[in-house]
């Protein structure tokens, strides 16, 4: 076995490999050509984030099983050709928490404190701490935007310092706050009126982007100070420097910035903002962990074991996985729609197997509907191997449960979303050469073709509703390809399923969710 290592990565990674057998060649400063010219040879390779690994890379490496990303994304990493080649993506989405989490707190003290300012003071021979009066941390009230794995370990260690936590994360349990000792604000705005110090952990989704903006500082507690070792783009730069001119937020920590790595922000010229270059992964602790496992990974791939943080490909054989594809494909098309009609964290999830499919392995089917569950919230690091971790770690209880005969059909699925408040349940079944249909949708029947673009709409059942939806969406330049439409005639109300050809804007769906007669519109991708 052959690996090429084409990004640095810790010593002993590379040590990990050749201790295991492995063929290991080391080049790191290589040229695009350089590297086509010589990837044919190799059965593994190794990347950062610089190496594009993509279709005409994939045409020059044959023997091509397993590509390691030493790191947490994988957008420079083409899934789609990975996937038709039978290559494992494999990445390291947990080795650097301990260090971005370590690094936040770090900063909150350098910033409620002013320690970098005060030490280039006394640098400069100057004995001075005039306008630099510092915050203490006891009684004062933290506030955590996303209580995941790095918000978890902050919330515990902030504690320790008699802090108040409170923390604002939709898709997170009741249960799992309660595990913390964590209060739950509901909405974001009551979470910024609240807090002393706002810490962003999120990843960066659609959703994400820009969720701290203007709006949200204009709620938020006067003299906050802001922390963001996340990612860029969480915390609306504009936006954050305004409320600093308005004084609003008092001081700033901030790890990631926007374009970088080329420092233009406007951020870097304010005094009261502490930067640091994206150092969240940057402990030799972390690098040596994420050398550690993305070998391990390689090794484990290559043998066609388990592979922990496989991204893209489930962990059956061959002969299985012809046999399961298409229930693949649907339980994650299933979990992917619930995120994106309902907003309700998820307490508990219990899937049904029906027909033939209850005599299959379903456990590797079940893994596929929570990583559809849960990919529009945490995108890349939800993955078939990970998925029960994910769940478990967000305090989901998952059941399965089968029935070998099912009428009408010779196969259905049936998942039940537990929230708080409400139950939701989607229902689908596959035909032909693994054609996909979606047959229930919270009590409402249908025969829909999942596509890539769909617009759901709940309404009142009464004339004139479908074609006004019709209307407005011609109007908004959207095409509609089918329509399927459900009804529940003892509550007098409907449901739509349009399949559409194009993205639909929040615009369009403002829009469209204000024509009378409409309870509530949602997009959905799939």
């Amino acid at each position: 076995m052959k690996v090429l290592v084409s990004e640095q990565i810790a010593q002993k990674g590379i040590e990990k490999l050749t201790q295991e057998g492995v063929s290991v060649d080391v080049k790191a400063n290589l040229s695009r050509q350089e590297l086509l010219q010589i990837i044919g040879e190799y059965d593994g390779l190794i990347v950062r984030s610089n190496t594009k690994v993509n279709e005409e890379l994939y045409q020059h490496a044959p023997r091509l099983k397993v590509v390691g990303r030493a790191g947490n994304g994988v957008d420079n990493i083409e899934m789609e050709g990975a996937t038709k080649r039978g290559i494992v993506v494999v990445n390291t989405p947990e080795s650097n928490v301990v260090s971005a989490a370590e690094l936040t707190i770090g900063l909150i003290f350098a910033t409620c404190r002013n320690i970098p300012q005060l030490h280039s003071r006394l640098k400069e021979r100057v004995w001075d701490r005039a306008g630099l009066k510092g915050m203490e941390l006891q009684g004062k009230t933290v506030g955590i935007v996303g209580l995941g794995r790095i918000g978890s370990l902050v919330a515990t260690r902030m504690k320790s310092f008699g802090m108040n936590i409170i923390a604002y994360d939709p898709y997170i349990s009741d249960a799992r706050f309660k595990k913390y000792g964590v209060e739950k604000k509901e909405k974001l705005e009551e979470l910024m009126a609240q807090c002393d110090i706002l810490t962003v952990h999120t990843p960066k989704t659609e959703e994400t982007y820009g969720i701290i903006g203007k709006e949200q500082f204009k709620a938020a507690k006067k003299g906050l100070t802001v922390i963001n070792c996340a990612r860029a783009g969480i915390v609306n730069e504009e936006a954050l420097i305004e409320a600093m001119k308005e004084k609003i937020v008092k001081r700033a920590g901030i790890d990631v910035l926007e374009g970088e790595p080329h420092a233009t922000s406007p951020l870097l010229d304010l005094d009261n903002v502490i930067v640091t270059p994206h150092a969240g992964a940057d402990t030799v602790e972390a690098q040596d962990n994420v050398g550690i496992t993305v070998a391990q990974e390689v090794i484990s791939a290559l043998r066609g074991e388990i592979v922990p943080n496989a991204v893209n490909l489930p962990t059956l054989p061959m002969q299985e996985f012809d046999t399961v594809k298409a229930y693949l494909k649907l339980g994650e098309t299933l979990g992917k729609m619930y995120y994106q009609l309902e907003r309700e964290a998820i307490e508990k999830v219990e899937i049904l197997y029906r027909g033939e499919v209850a005599a299959l392995e379903t456990s590797v089917i079940t893994l596929a509907i929570l990583k559809g569950l849960f990919e529009p919230v945490l995108k890349e690091r939800i993955n078939y191997v990970n998925a029960n971790v994910i769940a478990d770690s967000r305090g989901v209880i998952v059941t399965e449960s089968k029935e070998s005969t099912v009428k009408n059909y010779l196969t259905l699925i049936t998942l039940k979303v537990i929230s708080k408040d409400k139950e939701f349940t989607i229902s689908g079944t596959t035909f032909g050469k693994g054609e996909l249909r979606i047959l229930e949708i919270n009590g409402y029947e249908f025969d829909v073709n999942p596509t890539p673009y769909m617009v759901v709409a709940e309404n009142h059942d009464k004339p004139g509703v479908v074609g006004q939806m019709g209307t407005l969406l011609g109007v908004a330049k959207v095409n509609i390809a089918t329509m399927q439409l459900g009804r529940k005639l003892t509550e007098q109300q409907a449901m739509m399923v349009l399949a559409v050809d194009s993205v639909v804007s929040q615009e369009t769906l403002d829009f469209l969710g204000g024509v009378e007669g409409i309870l509530r519109v949602r997009f959905v991708k799939i």
